[in-house]
């Protein structure tokens, strides 16, 4: 009888304390820059894996390569790739030395170990300003 009571105070105590909802809410994602296309540069299909410095993930289908000589080729996925925008993270495997439109990338979840999420093809590389050279 003691153990009962004891276990049932205990359960009261816990119920106490979480009388707020819990959700687990993701950091909000930083916002989107508005892309400033280059006049007359035309998108590209490929970019060579070796002039790739970076790379940043803009949302579910938006990720900016920049370039080891200054440029930034926005990448405008034809779908939401799930997950993308929230994990910042992904992967590719190609045979040859350039990443491609036709290429498929595969998202990356960090929690809990590196584990694969969704696979998802890319678009065509359009040149736009570098965001520190925009005013």
């Amino acid at each position: 009888m003691r153990i009962l009571l004891l276990a049932m105070a205990g359960l009261a105590g816990l119920a106490a304390c979480s009388n707020a909802p819990q959700t687990a809410s993701a950091p909000p994602p930083p916002p989107r820059v508005a892309a400033t296309p280059i006049a007359g540069a035309e998108p590209v299909k490929c970019v060579q894996l070796q002039n790739i410095r970076e790379s940043r993930v803009i949302d579910d289908s938006t990720i900016d390569f920049y370039l080891r000589d200054g440029r930034v080729l926005r990448n405008n996925l034809p779908g939401r790739c799930p997950q993308l925008g929230f994990e910042r993270a992904f992967t590719y495997q190609t045979s040859i030395t350039q990443l491609c439109n036709v290429d498929i990338i595969t998202v990356l979840y960090q929690g809990g170990g590196i584990r694969q999420g969704a696979s998802c093809g890319l678009g065509s590389f359009t040149p736009i300003e570098p965001p520190a050279r925009r005013g």
